[in-house]
């Protein structure tokens, strides 16, 4: 069955304004380099911003959405900063140490962490350990998808906002949003992850 591979960082913040964001950073994939950027709103509306069609049509085809944009993202990465526009929207997460869960995944072998019979039979576990997180579950069409994650950071703070104004502090990613079979952990985070769609 045919195998993508999408390397780089996922990062999920909540603000007080009940906005749920998730984003990817990916240095490698199928589609080379691009960030997305998943919004859940206090009402529950999902927003997929992406910066072209052929991007939107593959993560909406994995997760759910009650609207898609494309729009142009840019987004830059240092060792404490992560910077992401997308349309209008902006967002500046200040990060900040290792996690007790990163430096347990850091322990890990990387052929493990890129196994989907290993992902698979530790998804339980993951399940148990992290609210929301899992392992392996349905990418849709009758395809399946892993997540192998590496390591794991806190955000320490945002800055995020639209045309509409402020999105307001730095909060949990809770409620989970509804994008796809997993979340990110409540607490602020941004982990270093491979994720694997098979079919």
């Amino acid at each position: 069955m045919p195998v993508m591979r999408f390397e780089g960082l996922i990062a999920g913040i909540g603000t007080s304004s009940g906005r749920r964001v998730v984003v990817g950073l990916w240095t490698r994939s199928p589609l080379g380099r691009f960030a997305d950027v998943m919004v859940e709103d206090a009402a529950g509306h999902r927003l997929l911003l992406a910066p072209s069609a052929e991007v939107a049509e593959l993560v909406s085809e994995t997760y759910r959405f009650d609207e898609v944009r494309i729009v142009p993202v840019s987004w830059r990465v240092t060792s404490d900063r992560a910077e992401i526009d997308a349309g209008d929207l902006r967002l500046r997460l200040e990060l900040g140490s290792r996690s007790p869960l990163g430096r347990m995944l850091r322990l890990q072998p990387r052929r493990l962490a890129l196994s989907t019979r290993w992902l698979a039979l530790i998804d339980p576990v993951a399940r148990l350990l992290v609210r929301g997180a899992a392992t392996a579950g349905t990418a849709g069409g009758g395809r399946r998808e892993y997540y192998g994650v590496m390591d794991a950071r806190h955000v320490r703070s945002v800055e995020a906002g639209d045309s509409t104004g402020s999105w307001g502090e730095l909060a949990p990613l809770t409620p989970s949003p509804r994008f796809g079979f997993a979340s990110t952990p409540a607490a602020p985070t941004i982990v270093r992850v491979t994720t694997t769609i098979v079919g």
